[in-house]
């Protein structure tokens, strides 16, 4: 086993198929006391889930509604569907280890969905008084929990998709102004984190702080 810097596995569509600007994933982990690979389809989950330390699953594509029981509603684009397998695949190897995991963006609502929630798939024609949550900065406010301290923070947003129904376990702490779901956590899990902003695009509160609570409980791990 490894010991020192822990090395954390993020996933992704294909290695010649990277989430965009994906060195910043990697940059983030570094900073934070870290090292990171990316991990693709085509590689065994068990094998993957215990050769790393902790786990990332990053921005990508719409996930398919069929995931949560329901037909394609609005125009979305759907994920790579082998992506989505692997990552499911994954998800239930490392929940049986107890191994750290960060979802980002759809990482989050990928995760909200292996743990039975729902999404919204288009928030401003689903979700009445809905900020535009594409492209713009706006607020949050961050409830208790285990990993971010309480306040409002201004975080980026890129997404048209959120979380509705929260999944099995699943604990949101953190909302826009519009009550959507920016930030949750699983309950009676070492580490469990989504988040739906960028924190990897942001070195400001609360994102560097997020990582290296990452990277601190992936090290634990060794």
């Amino acid at each position: 086993m490894r010991k020192g810097v822990p090395l954390i596995g993020i996933t992704c569509r294909d290695l010649d198929d990277l989430p965009a600007r994906p060195e910043l994933y990697s940059e983030a982990v570094e900073r934070a006391g870290g090292s990171s690979i990316y991990v693709s389809p085509g590689t065994a989950a068990k094998d993957v889930s215990r050769s790393c330390d902790g786990f990332i699953i990053p921005g990508g594509r719409d996930p398919d509604p069929a995931l949560y029981s329901e037909r394609e509603l609005f125009e979305i684009r759907i994920e790579d569907p082998r992506r989505i397998s692997f990552e499911f695949a994954l998800l239930h190897e490392i929940i049986g280890l107890q191994k750290p995991v960060l979802g980002i963006c759809y990482g989050m609502q990928l995760i909200n969905i292996f743990f039975g929630g729902t999404l919204y798939q288009d928030i401003l024609a689903q979700k009445a008084y809905a900020l535009n949550h594409e492209n713009e900065m706006h607020s949050i406010t961050v409830r208790d929990n285990p990993y971010i301290s309480r306040g409002e923070f201004v975080v980026n947003s890129c997404h048209h998709e959120a979380v509705k129904d929260a999944g099995r376990g699943i604990i949101p702490f953190a909302f826009a102004s519009d009550g959507l779901t920016e930030a949750f956590y699983l309950e009676k899990y070492g580490f469990l984190l989504g988040v739906q902003w960028h924190p990897e695009r942001m070195q400001s509160p609360p994102g560097a702080t997020l990582f290296k609570e990452f990277v601190e409980a992936s090290h634990d791990q060794q």
